[in-house]
């Protein structure tokens, strides 16, 4: 089992936007066992191509997420608990709690808005699940160009440590997500002996407008999701 943790730090957003960031990339430095960066990244990208063909399966996962107001202080802390179905390379969610007490029909419907909004700007299937739950997909690694920091310990695991950074120029946008993509950075942080990623860390790097603006803009995005095997 794993559990996911998640935490999402927005000054300006649209209402529970969360998306989930997969990234790849190239670099010359050398692991120890003497992977670069992009060997790292495709190792990660097949791993999440076999788990597609595993039998189906259901776990729970909690999305920790803080809004923030524009003095950097905690307007609103949520903590989410969500039954996940795993089903022919397809994730569906179900919210079970929020805070602790079973969701309210706003939160319903909070989510079912959500849920329109990531199909809307991923261009993504509007009844089918997605695949969300795998955090490094092909196309998404080609968006990045990554870098090889190093092999650290994280949770007493060896992982290795990538920063990335978006490709320049950047690539074209065909929806709201690209613009997105385009605009983030980070590190991230993959299991050694697994290839799963166990650790991501994401900033945004300038405002991105959703919907032309008309929904508003994402000003400021602060992205940290932990895996823990348990």
């Amino acid at each position: 089992n794993i559990i996911g943790i998640m935490k999402v730090r927005p000054i300006t957003i649209l209402g529970g936007l969360m998306v989930l960031f997969a990234l790849a990339g190239q670099s010359p430095l050398r692991a120890a066992d003497n992977l670069t960066a992009a060997e790292v990244i495709q190792k990660t990208v097949a791993r999440g191509q076999e788990n597609q063909a595993i039998p189906d399966f259901t776990y729970r996962k909690t999305t920790v997420t803080d809004e923030l107001d524009s003095a950097g202080k905690v307007k609103e802390h949520r903590e989410k608990l969500y039954e996940v179905s795993y089903r022919d390379g397809l994730s569906h969610s179900t919210l079970l709690q929020v805070n602790g007490h079973a969701p309210s029909a706003s939160d319903l419907q909070q989510q079912s808005d959500n849920e329109s909004s990531m199909r809307q700007m991923t261009g993504g299937n509007k009844t089918k699940g997605d695949n969300r739950e795998n955090f490094l997909t092909a196309d998404l690694a080609a968006r990045f160009d990554f870098t090889l920091v190093g092999t650290t310990n994280l949770n007493g695991r060896p992982a290795y440590q990538v920063a990335f950074q978006p490709k320049n120029p950047q690539l074209p946008t065909h929806h709201i997500v690209d613009r997105l993509l385009n605009q983030i950075s980070g590190t991230i942080w993959i299991d050694t002996q697994e290839f799963e990623v166990a650790r991501a860390e994401v900033s945004l790097r300038s405002e991105v407008n959703l919907l032309g603006g008309i929904a508003g803009s994402l000003k400021t995005l602060t992205y940290s999701l932990e895996r823990t095997r348990v």
